[in-house]
């Protein structure tokens, strides 16, 4: 029985010790991969206003509002694109963050790495696929952890309205979610 006792120990004991590895590995891959840029320019209780720089994006509208499933949907769309389901084969590095419209349809973006133009993409064979460029913005953004949800984006989404009405400021009704993980990593989500 005791040796029983003792393998099982050791057995989980490696399975938390490959847990913690493969964690590791994902957030080093998620912490070295181009992020879409910005600089805070000024810093509220429970948000911030960003200045994000002009940049270029792969997109495909999703006609859904849902995040759960534009979610899937989308990213096996954009994924397949930059992990060489193109007409060159190619494929593209991986960016942060996904991003995504809210609105009654939903637009997945993934950024294109500064080392390429428009004119030098890969052609999609997904005819779906779009390329746009975000000029320089304002956003007024608020933090959350954890796996998002489309009940935890409204949830902030309203948060945020509140804070920029209180505080008095004017924005539009634009809004976007933007995730900076991997699905794999458990820890330190934003």
């Amino acid at each position: 029985m005791k040796k029983v006792v003792l393998i099982v120990s050791i057995i989980f004991g490696l399975l938390i010790i490959l847990f913690i590895l493969i964690q590791i590995y994902f957030y080093k891959i998620s912490h070295d991969i181009e992020e879409y840029k910005y600089v805070v320019t000024e810093t509220y209780d429970d948000f911030e206003i960003r200045q994000y720089e002009t940049s270029l994006f792969c997109t495909v509208q999703l006609k859904t509002s849902n995040y759960e499933n534009a979610s899937k949907k989308g990213f096996a769309i954009l994924g397949g694109y930059i992990f060489g389901d193109n007409e060159e084969g190619a494929k593209i590095p991986m960016t942060s963050p996904v991003s995504m419209t809210i609105d009654k349809e939903i637009n997945m973006m993934f950024l294109i790495p500064k080392e390429f133009t428009k004119e030098k993409l890969p052609k999609p064979k997904n005819s779906n696929i779009r390329f746009i460029e975000i000029p320089k913005k304002k956003f007024a953004a608020i933090n959350f952890s954890g796996w998002a949800s489309q009940s935890k984006i409204d949830y902030h989404q309203k948060k945020l309205i509140k804070l920029l009405e209180y505080n008095d400021i004017k924005f539009s009704n634009n809004f976007l979610f933007l995730g900076y993980n991997s699905p794999f990593e458990v820890f330190y989500r934003k």
